[in-house]
């Protein structure tokens, strides 16, 4: 087993250096077009910073590279990550999140691999201690990409949570004589938290140069809550047509508030039917035992 592991990893080494020779090395379309389309001259591509995570050492980075490339092409589904990037308050870089998969991927293998060691110690089969590391190595990139989608779904609750206190607070700016860019200027200065966040970065879009429906839809876009879209679409009407901001942001509050009970109605009736399985399959037969047993020990059923 020892020469297996060996022999693997040197011949892991011997690949990373023939792949990454300069006559080995594919250069993407890319690469080929840019000396045509730039005035200066193009730097020496030893000087470029690549590197995908500033911790790794640069001798891995060609490899964590290679790595999420083939992630890439497997799963695919770039579009879908970049918006949960997006969703969990990160930069959307894929490329980035690929090579974490990579890594959490190769700490599952190293956990395959120990666990084939022990397993070929008392005497497992050679098909099990092969395919243990590639089970853990699945199960890396799986998590890492769970753990992203958890990510977004808990940061999308902690925004719904303060969306109607952060809508009363407008709708109070705003029957107080404010704009709305001053309402949120407002709202953004004196208010916390990842839903704070987001305005804060469309009165920036705002600023630059973006109108204010346009700055809103973009919040709409990088938020996968119905809740947000309904009250991004109440204010843009709202800005359109001139309607009562102020009314508009209470009536929303509202009705994220009624969301947030039914929610808390459905979860209490979820658990409420999830509480009586311990007691059915658990403490009823129990009971029954204990009531039936001694008068079944009293009888006499020989005849």
């Amino acid at each position: 087993m020892a020469g297996l592991l060996l022999g693997a990893a040197l011949g892991l080494g011997l690949n990373l250096i023939w792949r990454r020779l300069p006559t080995n090395r594919r250069h993407g379309l890319a690469d080929r077009v840019l000396p045509y389309l730039v005035d200066q001259a193009r730097p020496s591509g030893l000087l470029v910073n690549r590197r995908p995570l500033s911790h790794v050492p640069s001798v891995f980075v060609p490899l964590l590279a290679s790595g999420g490339a083939v992630i890439d092409r497997v799963i695919g589904d770039g579009p879908t990550v970049r918006r949960r990037l997006l969703r969990a308050g990160q930069a959307p870089d894929v490329d980035r999140f690929r090579a974490q998969q990579v890594l959490c991927g190769t700490g599952g293998a190293i956990l395959g691999i120990a666990m084939s060691v022990l397993a070929t110690i008392h005497g497992a089969s050679a098909f099990l201690a092969i395919l243990l590391p590639v089970i853990g190595a699945a199960l890396g990139v799986v998590v890492w990409d769970h753990v992203l989608s958890r990510r977004a779904a808990a940061r999308e609750q902690r925004m719904l949570a303060e969306f109607p206190t952060i809508a009363e607070f407008l709708a109070l700016a705003v029957g107080a004589g404010e704009g709305a860019v001053g309402a949120l200027d407002r709202v953004c200065r004196l208010s916390g938290g990842e839903l704070a966040g987001e305005l804060r970065h469309c009165l920036a879009d705002a600023r630059a140069g973006a109108t204010l429906p346009a700055a809103l839809s973009g919040l709409a876009d990088r938020t996968g809550l119905p809740a947000l879209a309904r009250f991004v679409d109440g204010l843009v009407v709202a800005i359109d047509r001139g309607t009562p901001l102020a009314e508009v942001l209470r009536a929303q509050a509202q009705d994220v508030r009624e969301g947030g009970r039914r929610a808390v109605m459905e979860t209490a009736g979820k658990k409420e039917i999830a509480m009586m399985v311990p007691v059915v399959f658990l403490v009823l037969p129990v009971t029954i035992v204990f009531a039936v047993f001694p008068g079944l020990n009293f009888l006499d059923f020989t005849f």
